[in-house]
């Protein structure tokens, strides 16, 4: 008999599309592998309250009054109020907090404020989140104004020139100081001065209490203690499990930074973490990316969990045992390039479980430590996350987005025939070298460009992969099928850059997310210095992207990628923000306005996130587990419950 076909595409409200991903493969573990994988993936979902908190004050307060409110009127309520509440609530859970988790702006109620009241007096006052002798008026009050007044809490994370960035913006990694306050704090205590060891600030909040401004650590038995507890404790019979001594060794290492807190410890987790590269289950769990925090310091909560795909890792194994050749041959100064490229190492892997800020949306690829000293002594790991891009693929065939925005069917056809390829290996060249790639000049500061790091970081990965999509080197590899291959990823990336990627701001905003910056600048910058290479044109009246020569196209990306290293190697703070306020920020409101129009008729939502399957332990008469299998049937709204419920730990 058949197989059921694998339906990728799942729900859809507002402006996201769910989808599901499948763990190939998964079948052929070995039980310890799955053992593995199953408590690797109760560290991962243990995490959740901790996202929502970092994102935001009132986040669980808020999530967990709709969540009660809507158990208690799911299958009563059919009116447009509930429908309103139901659909804000599915944007919570999928931004894990009241922000959009791309564009950062506050989510605007379809509900009324009456309706809520009203709503939480048919509750039972025990489901709700009531603190001791506290009404269910005064926890009305309390949240009505952070979920209705516009002007409350309305960026997660503010990026615009001029004003204090901190005092700004709604995420919760500070307590009553002010940015100069934050970059005079650490400018002050970091006593390791300039070598970036370990990365401070990383894993705590900064308050002001009496006048004093200190940090309060997230670990075991500090702030965040009780999910930390409980990653803990999962993390420990992953351990026992473990695939080989050094696997143990890494997850000893992470318990032991999660008891501490202590970030020489987390440095001493993330090098064991570099060496392991023997294991075929990977995961991330802990405090790693900053995107969330407007200075680029604090790490966000973030886990999955992860095992290799051998097949498709052939490809990155080919990039990674050539790193050396890419970093001599790349178009920067030479002062700026590693003299040796040290521990690459690179992956296809299938996700097998999403957790904090990887969950529901997630990244397609991924390359840590983000430390650059432990990039340059110890190397670095990167993945691309080959079920994930699956997914995406799959779920978009056929959307007639192609039709609409690429200028002619030569060029349709182009894209038909290369574009996943060539999607992936960018990725790949990203993740595996982009990231790893240059070096700082000695005395420049990790955190001299402050809240432009980030952009910066992203722009100079893409171009290095940009530069060497087209070189004869990937052909020579086997990497691509021939010399034009790459053109696709050209046309769709400066696609994207210039406007496609617009149908993800909302009117009248700017650009704020730090890797649409990165292509916004890539793309905008290029084609202002193309020399016409580059043009808009008009067809029947609607805007294309027009490339006349791909190769003149790849000397503006090498010359930029030349400018981009030498802002970061020197920590040219002016130079990176002019880049990005000149070309990354603001918006074209005509075309915005077009390309909004056109997409709409389209009936695609711009932003996509996932389901995670269920893995179900399968247990002998002594408990013990001896098989894990996987199911694909569990709706979102049900996950999400499930998961507040089962993990709810803050």
């Amino acid at each position: 008999m058949s197989q059921p076909q694998f339906l990728y595409a799942d729900e859809r409200f507002a402006d996201i599309q769910m989808l599901r991903y499948r763990l190939n493969g998964f079948e052929d573990l070995t039980i310890r592998q799955k053992q593995l994988i199953y408590y690797l993936s109760q560290a991962t979902l243990s995490g959740r309250d901790i996202t929502f908190d970092q994102y935001g004050k009132y986040n669980l307060l808020i999530r967990k009054t709709l969540e009660a409110i809507y158990v208690n009127k799911k299958d009563k309520d059919h009116s447009e109020q509930f429908t309103f509440l139901s659909t804000y609530l599915k944007r919570l859970w999928f931004s894990n907090g009241i922000h959009h988790h791309y564009g950062c702006m506050k989510f605007i109620p379809g509900f009324s404020p009456d309706y809520l009241f009203v709503s939480m007096e048919e509750t039972d006052s025990q489901l709700l989140p009531l603190r001791k002798g506290q009404t269910v008026r005064q926890l009305f009050e309390e949240i009505k104004p952070v979920i209705f007044d516009p002007t409350i809490f309305a960026k997660r994370v503010n990026k615009e020139k001029g004003v204090d960035l901190i005092t700004s913006s709604a995420c919760n990694f500070y307590q009553d100081v002010t940015q100069d306050e934050v970059e005079t704090y650490y400018k002050e205590n970091k006593d390791d001065g300039m070598s970036g060891q370990p990365s401070w600030g990383l894993n705590s909040t900064l308050v002001k209490e009496d006048g004093e401004i200190r940090e309060i650590v997230w670990k075991a038995d500090g702030k965040y203690g009780n999910a930390i507890q409980k990653i803990i404790i999962w993390l420990e019979k992953a351990e026992d499990v473990a695939e080989n001594d050094n696997q143990k060794d890494v997850i000893k290492k992470l318990i032991r930074f999660y008891k501490s807190g202590d970030l020489h410890d987390f440095d001493d987790y993330s090098i064991a973490w570099v060496h392991d590269k023997e294991s075929q289950v990977d995961f991330i769990n802990g405090f790693i990316e900053v995107y969330g925090d407007p200075l680029g310091l604090k790490g966000t909560w973030e886990g999955i969990v992860e095992y290799v795909d051998k097949q498709a890792s052939l490809r990155t194994k080919i990039i990674s045992d050539n790193a050396q050749w890419f970093e001599d041959h790349s178009p920067v100064d030479p002062r700026f390039k590693k003299k040796q490229v040290k521990g690459v190492s690179a992956s296809v892997i299938c996700a097998a479980m999403l957790g904090g800020e990887e969950y529901p949306a997630s990244a397609i690829g991924i390359n840590l430590p983000n430390a650059e000293w432990i990039r340059e002594r110890h190397g670095s790991k990167s993945v691309t996350i080959g079920n994930l891009t699956e997914a995406y693929n799959q779920a978009t065939k056929g959307s007639g987005f192609r039709e609409e925005f690429v200028i002619d069917e030569q060029t349709v056809r182009m894209l038909d025939q290369y574009d996943n390829l060539c999607d992936d290996l960018h990725t790949d060249l990203h993740e595996c070298l982009g990231h790893g790639s240059g070096q700082l000049l000695p005395g420049t500061s990790p955190d001299a460009l402050k809240a432009y790091s980030s952009t910066i970081e992203e722009a100079r990965a893409d171009l290095f992969a940009l530069y060497y999509m087209a070189d004869e080197k990937l052909v020579e590899l086997n990497l691509l099928p021939d010399h034009t291959a790459y053109q696709a990823q050209y046309y769709s990336y400066m696609l994207n850059g210039l406007m496609t990627q617009l149908t993800r701001i909302t009117p009248g905003h700017d650009i704020e997310e730090a890797h649409m910056r990165n292509r916004a600048l890539i793309a905008y910058w290029t084609m202002r210095h193309s020399k016409g290479n580059v043009q808009f044109e008009k067809i029947d009246g609607k805007t294309f992207v027009r490339i006349h020569d791909y190769k003149k196209l790849r000397d503006c990306f090498a010359e930029l990628l030349g400018e981009i290293q030498r802002i970061k190697s020197e920590g040219d703070y002016h130079a990176a923000q002019q880049l990005i306020e000149t070309y990354a920020v603001k918006v074209d409101g005509v075309l915005h306005e077009e390309v909004l129009q056109r997409f709409s008729k389209l009936n695609i939502a711009p932003y996509k996130g996932f389901i995670n399957p269920v893995l179900k332990p399968i247990t002998d008469a002594s408990g013990n587990i001896i098989d894990v299998t996987v199911e694909y049937t569990e709706k979102y709204d049900e996950q999400m419950l499930r998961y507040s419920k089962q993990y709810g730990t803050l």
